[in-house]
């Protein structure tokens, strides 16, 4: 037997693994690491975060993303040079965490690694009959374990494409396994570029928990706040706060067809981006805005699309608590504005739960990965969109 193939048979069969889960969003921020003791599969997942950073982008690495993020038209030769460039990057990202921690590769069992997407297209967005859901994320998996000497799992939304999911979002797993409580019912809100949430009904019944994409989250926001304040993000929200809503553009940005779609689904920033603002202000006549309001608007529309969402599974007479993550979960006005619109469903974060908030993500793809090694059985029923896979390619180092 390859002594590679052996080595992974005998981290499968170890009580715990150690796994580094690594994240990086629509926000470009940076790439998040979190190292993670995990024992266990399917519901009896136990996870310890032992240690958690992001990493940020600098603003040359943003730049060069940006070149190709989110564009139908790009330099081809920019995309297959970022490709290993990022899988490099990123691998030298953990080496240099690692260090910080004083901890040696050799005592890090696996990697998983979502890579940075740079573009998603699910079949309801590209519209073209012939071919399937699309998506695509780059930082190859084979330099992240040539840089760290670590096994490596990477590409894990192409199994969910294959298999009939639109590759986004794959949080319904790792939040099934780690949050679903008896008599509780969840709904794990992740407030990153792109606004998602993860359904865990009180029965634990796992063929009624799906994830679903709600629209915008920050990524309009961000944008914004690189035009009108010069920065990465409005910190607080104090510029948004300062403006007034205007509802004629609310009500032009809130005209899009994902919007009635039913669940699960997804979307990114091809869809929801400048010229989707500039487009509905043409159409409500609101040009003239100013900034503050409509960076208020932009907190609006995606306080509401994410409350009317989550309302098209609540009940009436039961109870229900949101956990926050993500960065939005960090916007006193959009996490402000969410509460008046959900006042029946409590409040708290998902570092409640045990769990580092901004490390959540991170955390999800390492569970993700730990399945693929030791699990694979728990059954979601047969739906569209929740395909029961395994998911990540396997990287040796050498």
């Amino acid at each position: 037997m390859n002594l590679q193939i052996q080595h992974l048979y005998d981290i499968a069969r170890k009580p715990d693994r150690r796994i580094i889960g690594l994240m990086s969003g629509t926000s470009l921020d940076g790439l998040d690491v979190a190292l993670c003791r995990i024992s266990g599969s399917g519901p009896a997942t136990h996870v310890i975060l032992e240690q958690f950073a992001t990493v940020p982008y600098d603003d040359g690495l943003k730049a060069e993303i940006r070149t190709i993020f989110a564009k139908s038209t790009i330099n081809f030769e920019q995309l297959c040079l970022l490709n290993p460039y990022i899988g490099r990057l990123h691998g030298q990202m953990i080496l240099d965490c690692l260090h910080d921690w004083a901890i040696d590769p050799s005592n890090v069992d696996v990697v998983a690694s979502h890579g940075q997407t740079v573009y998603h297209a699910p079949k309801s967005q590209h519209r073209h009959d012939k071919f399937p859901n699309a998506t695509l994320q780059i930082g190859d998996g084979d330099h992240v374990a040539a840089v760290t000497g670590i096994i490596t799992f990477s590409d894990f939304r192409q199994k969910h494409v294959a298999h009939g999911g639109e590759g986004a979002p794959l949080a319904v797993y790792g939040d099934y396994f780690m949050f679903s409580a008896k008599g509780e019912n969840r709904i794990l809100l992740n407030m990153g570029g792109i606004a998602n949430f993860t359904y865990l009904p009180a029965d634990e019944d796992a063929s009624s928990v799906f994830t679903t994409d709600t629209g915008p989250g920050n990524t309009l926001l961000d944008a914004y706040a690189r035009k009108f304040l010069n920065k990465p993000y409005d910190e607080d929200g104090k510029f948004a706060a300062e403006g007034q809503v205007n509802t004629g553009l609310l009500d032009a940005l809130k005209v899009n067809p994902f919007f009635e779609a039913a669940f699960p689904k997804t979307t990114g920033p091809e869809v929801f981006n400048v010229p989707y603002v500039d487009e509905a202000q043409k159409r409500s006549q609101t040009i003239n805005i100013l900034p503050a309001d409509l960076m208020a608007t932009l907190v609006q529309f995606s306080a509401d699309t994410i409350a009317d969402a989550i309302k098209l599974v609540t009940r009436n007479g039961e109870t229900y608590r949101i956990y926050m993550s993500g960065g939005g979960a960090h916007n006193p006005e959009l996490t402000g504005r969410l509460q008046k619109l959900l006042s029946n469903c409590q409040f708290d974060s998902t570092s409640s739960l045990g769990i580092n908030g901004d490390a959540k993500e991170a955390v999800l793809f390492a569970v993700l990965a730990n399945e693929s090694l030791a699990g694979g059985t728990t059954s979601f029923g047969n739906r569209q969109g929740v395909p029961t896979v395994s998911m990540g390619k396997v990287s040796f180092p050498l």
